[in-house]
C-alpha cells in the first residue's frame, strides 16, 4: 500500500510540475448562441478551456462549466501575468429561452491547469464585455456595453473586491478597455459614439478625464503597443476622413465622418492624432498584439457568419491577417483564409503560433507565422463543443 501511494504522490507531482510548465492559454466557449435557424431548447453548457500551447503543439489541458458569451469583441478573457488565475465576462445570459443581458465576471483558478475552478463570481455592469488586468496586477476593469460604465476590481492575490463603476459618455456603448503600458490610463473603446476616452488611474482611484479622441467608425477593441505610445482599434464601419483624427471636439466643430471600408487605426495617446489607418477585411472582430510587440493580428468576419447548413458556408471564409507593427506604421504581412464566424486570437509567446476561435465550427484553428508567411495546420484544430468567442493567454495584452 506504501508503495502504491508513492507511485501515485509521485505521478501526481510529475503531472503537476508538466503543467506548471506549459503555456497556458485560455478559452470562453458559448453554449448557448445560436443562429436565428439553430433550435435554442437544449443549449450545451458555456465552459471555460485551459489549453497548453507549447511548441505549437495546442491541447486542452482541463475545462468547467461557466458563463461565457461570444457576442461582443473578442476581449472578455484576461490571464494574470503570472498565469495563476482568469477572469471571464459574460455579456448575455438566457432567460425563458430568450437571450438576455448578464453582468457576470468569474475569476478562474488556474492553480491546476487540468482542474480549473471558479474561485469567485461577481457583477459588473450589463452587457459585460471587455476586461483588462493592470500591468502592476492590482486593478481589473470591466467594459459594459449597457450601462455606459467601466466597473473597477482591486485584486489581491486571486482575490477580486468591487470598487465601483466610472461612468463615460452617454450611449458610447463602451466594449472594452485596455491599459496604458504605465497602468496610469486606461483607454475606453466606445463603439456607440466612435470614440476612445480617456480614464485617469491613481492607486486604485479611477476617474474619468473627460478626454476623448476620435478613432473611426464604431471601433470594437483595443491593444496598446509595447512601447506605450500608441493604442490601435479595428474600426466596424471603417476610417475616419483624416482631417477628423485629432483630439475631438465639440460636435458642430467636427465636420462630417466619411464611411470607408472596415480599417485598423493607430492613434497616438498623448495628442489623439490617427498616425496610420489602414482597410482590412470586413468586420475585424479583434486586434491582438505578439508578445514582442512586432505583429499584430487582426481577424475579419468577412461575410462569414453563416451555418454549415446554408448553401454560401463554403463560399465565404473568414480572414486572418498579420501586420507589422512600427514607429507609426501598420503595414500589411500576410493573411490566410480560416473558418466561420472566427473572433478570439491569441500568440504563443515565441510568437509563431496563432490561435484562431471559429464559432461556427465550434473549433479553435492553428497557424504558423514565420514573420514573412500565414500558414494554417490542418492536422492540429480542437473541437471545443461550444462556440469559442474570447482567448488570452497572459501576453495577450
Amino acid at each position: 500500500m506504501r508503495i502504491a501511494a508513492f507511485a501515485f504522490a509521485f505521478l501526481l507531482c510529475l503531472a503537476l510540475n508538466l503543467e506548471a510548465k506549459a503555456e497556458l492559454a485560455v478559452s470562453a466557449n458559448d453554449g448557448k448562441q445560436v443562429h436565428p435557424d439553430d433550435a435554442i431548447a437544449a443549449p450545451v453548457p458555456d465552459t471555460i478551456s485551459v489549453l497548453d500551447i507549447r511548441s505549437g503543439k495546442a491541447k486542452i489541458l482541463g475545462s468547467i462549466d461557466a458563463p461565457a458569451s461570444m457576442i461582443g469583441p473578442p476581449a472578455s478573457v484576461a490571464v494574470a501575468l503570472d498565469g495563476s488565475f482568469a477572469l471571464i465576462t459574460c455579456s448575455q445570459q438566457l432567460v425563458d429561452g430568450k437571450l438576455a443581458p448578464d453582468d457576470v465576471v468569474s475569476v478562474i483558478d488556474l492553480s491546476i491547469p487540468s482542474n480549473p475552478r471558479v474561485s469567485q463570481t461577481l457583477h459588473a455592469g450589463p452587457g459585460a464585455s471587455g476586461v483588462s488586468i493592470s500591468p502592476n496586477g492590482k486593478l481589473a476593469l470591466v467594459a459594459s456595453t449597457g450601462d455606459d460604465s467601466i466597473t473597477v476590481f482591486a485584486i489581491s492575490g486571486k482575490a477580486l473586491s468591487p470598487l465601483g463603476k466610472v461612468s463615460v459618455e452617454p450611449k458610447s456603448g463602451p466594449t472594452d478597455v485596455v491599459f496604458s503600458r504605465d497602468g496610469r490610463i486606461a483607454v475606453v473603446v466606445g463603439r456607440g459614439n466612435s470614440k476612445l476616452m480617456l480614464l485617469s488611474i491613481r492607486g486604485t482611484a479611477v476617474t474619468n478625464t473627460g478626454t476623448e479622441f476620435l478613432s473611426g467608425m464604431s471601433p470594437y477593441s483595443a491593444a496598446v503597443t509595447r512601447d506605450g505610445k500608441y493604442v490601435i482599434t479595428n474600426n466596424l464601419r471603417g476610417a475616419l476622413v483624416p482631417a477628423q483624427s485629432a483630439i475631438a471636439a465639440r460636435p458642430s466643430e467636427r465636420g462630417t465622418v466619411q464611411r470607408r471600408p472596415s480599417s485598423l487605426s493607430m492613434i497616438d495617446i498623448k495628442t489623439g492624432a490617427i498616425v496610420a489607418s489602414v482597410e482590412t477585411g470586413a468586420l475585424p472582430e479583434g486586434v491582438v498584439l505578439s508578445p514582442d510587440g512586432r505583429y499584430l493580428a487582426v481577424d475579419s468576419a468577412n461575410g462569414s457568419p453563416n451555418n454549415p447548413s446554408d448553401p454560401s458556408f463554403n463560399k465565404l471564409f473568414a480572414r486572418l491577417e498579420i501586420y507589422a507593427v512600427g514607429e507609426g506604421t501598420l503595414v500589411p504581412l500576410a493573411q490566410a483564409a480560416a473558418g466561420h464566424w472566427c473572433q478570439g486570437m491569441t500568440f504563443s509567446k515565441d510568437g509563431r503560433t496563432i490561435l484562431l476561435q471559429c464559432a461556427a465550427e465550434k473549433e479553435i484553428e492553428t497557424f504558423y507565422f514565420d514573420g514573412k508567411t500565414l500558414v494554417r495546420n490542418l492536422d492540429l484544430t480542437l473541437f471545443m463543443g461550444a462556440r469559442p468567442g474570447a482567448i488570452a493567454t497572459a501576453l495577450s495584452r
